[in-house]
Formats: structure tokens, C-alpha cells, sequence
């Protein structure tokens, strides 16, 4: 996967995507995910891989300071046709290169971007920097199981899929610094396709 790649992908799939991933198992795992959490209008909020903006539909975001990205101007032009009143910032941007100043952040949301990234580990550093202290990251997306090996059907389907833009094979817990006490795994729970999919809460503590 590469940006250039990733970005045509989802010039062909902006129009269809909400079918698939704003629906069904998705859409109730996104609501599973939002409910449990409050945001309020002091807080500076950053959906990362904003999409077409299906989480933002789940919050109440008319009075919340908003900010969200995306790398494709097709998927960001769907976000954007659909919050056209709001006061939402939408940026085109590199989620693994943001122009954001260090620990801008009181929230970080990130669905369905570390497994679609060129390079999951230099995004998931970015969303540690712009994350404020005492701040938070809610990641919805699929990882390898833990202290599993992946079975032959999955090795051999991983480099298919990802000419779809997307890796079904990353470990969670190899983007994890090491030695490094500034974050903490809150929560990490199953969330949907027999934990397939994980919903994880991170904090920043230092």
C-alpha cells in the first residue's frame, strides 16, 4: 500500500463506502463505541481518517471544536457535503505527517485508519504528539489476534487484500512504543467479527 494507491482506492470507493461501512455490523459498533463517551465544547477533538464522516454523524458535534482529516479529497468531499452547516474543520492531510503542533489534542479518534495507512507505526506516533496530556485515542479497527498466529488462508489472502487498501494483518500491540511509559491501554475489547475488530482506549500520562 502506498499513499498514491490508497488515494485512487477510495476515489472509486467514496461513493459506495457508506453502503459498507456506515451500516449493518459497522454502523452498531460505531454506536457501541460513541455512547460510552461524552465530548464537551472545551475540548479539541481530532477524527483522523475522518472518511465520509460516519463517525460524526454518531455525536452531537454542533457545538463541539471538531477538527478532521482525511487523505482523500473524494472521501473528505462526502464528510464535507454532509456537515455543510456545521462548524467542522475539514482538512486534506497525511495522517502519518500532520501539520498540527505537539499535544494539540484533548481527543484523538481513529477509525479504520491504522490498517489502511502506508505506515501504521509513524501514524500512531503522529496521534501520541498531537495528543494533549491526560488526552485521549478511541481506535475502532481490525488487528491480528494477540499471541496468534495468523492462519495460511489469512497469510495468503493479506497481500490480495491489501491491493484494496487495506491490512488485514497488523498487530495492535507492534505499534505500541517499547519502553515508553507516556500512554496507556485503558481498554481493549472485541467489537465486532469475533474480535476481529477491537475498540481500544488510550491515554496519555506523560
Amino acid at each position: 500500500m502506498n499513499n498514491s494507491w490508497n488515494k485512487f482506492i477510495y476515489k472509486i470507493g467514496s461513493p459506495i463506502y457508506d453502503k459498507f461501512f456506515n451500516s449493518g455490523s459497522f454502523l452498531n459498533a460505531r454506536k457501541q463505541i460513541f455512547q460510552a463517551i461524552t465530548f464537551n465544547n472545551k475540548q479539541k477533538i481530532l477524527f483522523v481518517g475522518v472518511g465520509t464522516g460516519a463517525d460524526l454523524e454518531l455525536i452531537n458535534h454542533s457545538d463541539l471544536d471538531i477538527t478532521a482529516i482525511d487523505y482523500s479529497p473524494d472521501m473528505l468531499g462526502k464528510a464535507k457535503l454532509k456537515f455543510e452547516n456545521s462548524k467542522i474543520k475539514f482538512l486534506e492531510m497525511d495522517a502519518q505527517n500532520m501539520d498540527f503542533e505537539n499535544e494539540s489534542f484533548d481527543y484523538v479518534v481513529a477509525s479504520l485508519i491504522l490498517s489502511v495507512v502506508p505506515d501504521a507505526n509513524k501514524c500512531f506516533q503522529e496521534m501520541i504528539r498531537v495528543l494533549k496530556y491526560e488526552g485521549k485515542i478511541i481506535i475502532f479497527d481490525k488487528f491480528a489476534p494477540k499471541n496468534k498466529k495468523p492462519s495460511l488462508i489469512k497469510v495468503l489472502l493479506r497481500p490480495i487484500i491489501s491491493v484494496l487498501g487495506t491490512d488485514i494483518g497488523r498487530n495492535f500491540e507492534e505499534l505500541l512504543p517499547k519502553n515508553d511509559n507516556s500512554i496507556k491501554v485503558e481498554e481493549d475489547i472485541p467489537i465486532m467479527m469475533n474480535g476481529m475488530y477491537r475498540k481500544i482506549l488510550i491515554t496519555k500520562i506523560h
